[in-house]
């Protein structure tokens, strides 16, 4: 258990034998079960979640109760509402395991000692919400400036692991259509 968080973190910063066991003394394993909430709407994030094996998203139901998701997670990804972590207010999003996964929980008061106790987390967690940002931005580009058809193609290239293991209509929620639009794509109807 928690190789790979520690694999994840070597690869941007090295922690010595005593600062890996003072990190792992403070996370919880958890197992989620396939369709299994970690976080529902209206409750407080006061973790960062690690996936060492599975697949989950971000999603929040709109006001026409409708699942829309906004983010996937599979193996040495985080995903976490920061929002609501970082202001302790509660979820307006659920996070849910898609499959059968195994996750690592850090919760935000471990993590904040943590963080001050062992000083290189703080540049390993920055470079990850640097780059959760950057894939952020791009991602609300490529609503703006692609048609639904263009984001099916450019995700299926850049994420094709995600194509394979999610179902068609969360995949068809997170690129901003509807999952008979994803049919008729995926058929080369359009």
């Amino acid at each position: 258990m928690s190789d790979s968080l520690l694999k994840h973190i070597q690869r941007k910063t090295e922690l010595n034998q005593e600062e890996q066991e003072k990190l792992l003394s403070k996370i919880e394993h958890r197992a989620l079960k396939k369709k299994e909430h970690l976080l529902t709407e209206g409750t407080v994030c006061d973790f960062f979640c690690f996936i060492e094996k599975g697949c989950s998203r971000i999603y929040l139901i709109n006001e026409k109760g409708n699942e829309q998701t906004l983010q996937f997670g599979i193996e040495d990804w985080w995903i976490v509402d920061y929002m609501s972590y970082s202001t302790e207010s509660p979820s307006h999003f659920y996070i849910q395991a898609i499959e059968n996964s195994e996750v690592l929980l850090i919760h935000k008061k471990e993590l904040e000692q943590l963080l001050v106790d062992i000083p290189k987390l703080e540049r390993y967690f920055r470079i990850v919400l640097q780059k959760t940002f950057a894939a952020t931005q791009m991602r609300i580009k490529f609503l703006f400036t692609m048609s639904a058809e263009e984001r099916y193609h450019h995700f299926k290239n850049a994420q094709p692991e995600f194509v394979q293991r999610v179902p068609q209509y969360m995949l068809a929620s997170y690129l901003d259509f509807s999952a008979e639009f994803m049919s008729k794509i995926r058929a080369g109807k359009i």
